[in-house]
């Protein structure tokens, strides 16, 4: 772990030993770069950069719902590139991750060499929003008034992690918990105010414009986001999906090696 300045903040950041292509990869809600760990082990040879995003981990810029918006980490993440010396990179985003990645992707393409989105949308319509906006107010709400344990246990009970009570053992559900128990709670309200699925329009109408190698991954057993990986997919012209046998919505957790040689095929087919 290294400690990157970047503008009004720090960033914590793993970057593995790899000295080949880079590969920026950004971790969901509740993770950090750990995240990653894994995938980063699994393809030593690549260099795999893995910032703990805003309101997760080591990384600090404060509890401004407003610095914690996708926006500003679009240009924090450009920011670490340049200080890290990476002219262009492989982006890989899961969830909230993946959100970013995308909008990442369409604001800055001259830095993207290809693109992998796991678990993630095209966002909200702007009828949709408002009532998201509020949903993860209160549950910001919820988290600062009953504290982290009682979020976390909320968070774990929801219906999007339905799967993971068959495909993963309790040691993985254990170790998933420990990070989620890691994080601070001033932070994370931060990231549920600002950087929530009802903060930022839907990008539909402007992924045609991405013109990147792009590769979509959903957990077959994740109906939601096999839909919304099916809008991507239809959006982004000549990307890739695939859905992955057996798995929710953390496929990289509950399929990890399926994920991984899917992450690693397409990775070596753009070179």
């Amino acid at each position: 772990m290294i400690t990157i300045a970047v503008r009004d903040g720090t960033y914590g950041v793993r970057v593995s030993a790899g000295d080949s292509a880079p590969l920026l990869a950004l971790h969901g809600f509740t993770g950090s770069g750990a995240t990653w760990d894994a995938l980063a082990a699994a393809m030593p040879a690549r260099r795999v950069i893995a910032p703990d995003l805003p309101g997760h981990g080591e990384t600090d810029v404060g509890a401004s719902p407003a610095r914690h918006r996708i926006g500003r980490t679009i240009e924090d993440l450009d920011n670490l590139l340049d200080d890290l010396e990476i002219e262009r990179t492989a982006l890989l985003g899961y969830s909230m991750g993946g959100r970013i990645a995308l909008r990442f992707a369409l604001r800055h393409p001259e830095r993207i060499t290809a693109l992998i989105v796991e678990s993630s949308s095209v966002g909200l319509r702007d009828d949709e929003r408002p009532a998201r906006i509020a949903a993860d107010g209160a549950l910001a709400t919820r988290l600062e008034t009953d504290g982290l344990e009682a979020f976390v246990d909320h968070w774990q009970s929801m219906p999007l992690w339905e799967s993971q009570r068959t495909t993963l053992s309790a040691g993985a559900r254990s170790r998933l918990r420990t990070q989620r128990m890691a994080q601070r709670v001033e932070r994370l309200a931060a990231s549920l105010r600002g950087a929530g699925a009802g903060c930022d329009p839907a990008i539909t109408e402007q992924l045609a414009g991405l013109r990147l190698p792009s590769l979509l991954i959903s957990g077959a057993l994740d109906r939601k986001y096999c839909e919304e990986a099916a809008m991507l997919h239809r959006g982004i012209a000549g990307s890739r999906w695939a859905a992955i046998p057996n798995a929710g919505h953390a496929v990289h957790i509950e399929q990890p090696q399926a994920f991984r040689d899917t992450v690693a095929a397409f990775l070596d087919a753009q070179e």
